[in-house]
């Protein structure tokens, strides 16, 4: 089991602000899960992630078209958002496939629910409840992975 990393976020802004070191800390065709209950701060770790990565409009969760497509000036992102998926093999219609190239980030709410279709994650991100707040914890899914868990450790505040 690779080492885990929990922060506590007291608020939105926290949970943006990792949303965006992680993002700033990640390679090129990272694939990253990102668990939590509804209204965990999936999203809005996303909507973080997006901006620091230079998205300059709206950030809002693709649950009816499952993914939402960012052209930015350095990179390609997917956020998907599996919560209304009937089917992991439902993703096959979308062209699953043709999202993971090897060069766009891919943002995963609800990866569970594509089970068997999904590739692999490079990086797992655990939203809980905590008090008024959220607890963070991420694991690296694979070796090179850890470097990204290793950057967001180095640049996130802990507490």
């Amino acid at each position: 089991m690779a080492e885990e990393y929990s922060y506590q976020l007291a608020d939105t802004e926290a949970t943006e602000e990792f949303g965006a070191v992680l993002a700033c800390c990640c390679e090129p065709g990272a694939i990253i899960y990102l668990h939590g209950d509804l209204g965990a701060g999936k999203t809005t770790l996303v909507r973080g992630s997006l901006q620091a990565l230079g998205h300059k409009g709206a950030v809002k969760s693709p649950t009816y078209t499952l993914v939402e497509p960012y052209e930015l000036a350095d990179c390609r992102v997917y956020h998907f958002d599996l919560y209304r998926l009937g089917e992991p093999e439902e993703l096959e219609y979308l062209g699953i496939r043709d999202y993971f190239d090897g060069d766009a980030l891919a943002l995963i709410e609800w990866p569970q629910r594509g089970a068997g279709v999904l590739p692999s994650p490079s990086i797992e991100v655990f939203l809980d409840y905590r008090g008024e707040g959220r607890v963070v914890t991420i694991a690296a899914a694979t070796p090179s992975a850890e470097a990204v868990c290793r950057c967001v450790d180095a640049h996130f505040p802990s507490g």
